[in-house]
């Protein structure tokens, strides 16, 4: 069993309250949760309405295939221009 986590730190420039900051994030991570077979939730940051700490965790029987799915949530939420990417980090147990 393979367990994949990563973080995905953003950074959310037209926010303007953390009630923005939340929608934004509930956008985000309803869409990764529907698009992929994943877990999502903010781990740091939740008291800074400009930025996020995303962690997302998969568990696979394969690293390759845990790999995969991160590559994509990753650039999914890249691709959905909500917010900007500052870093992200994968890694594997």
């Amino acid at each position: 069993m393979i367990v994949g986590v990563c973080t995905i730190e953003l950074r959310l420039r037209e926010t303007r309250s953390l009630k923005g900051k939340r929608q934004i994030l509930k956008s985000i991570t309803t869409r990764v949760k529907n698009n992929f077979n994943v877990a999502i939730a903010e781990v740091d940051y939740q008291d800074k309405w400009q930025r996020a700490l995303l962690g997302v965790a998969v568990v696979s029987t394969a690293h390759d295939h845990a790999n995969g799915i991160l590559s994509k949530v990753v650039n999914f939420v890249e691709s959905m221009y909500l917010a900007e990417m500052l870093d992200y980090h994968i890694e594997f147990w």
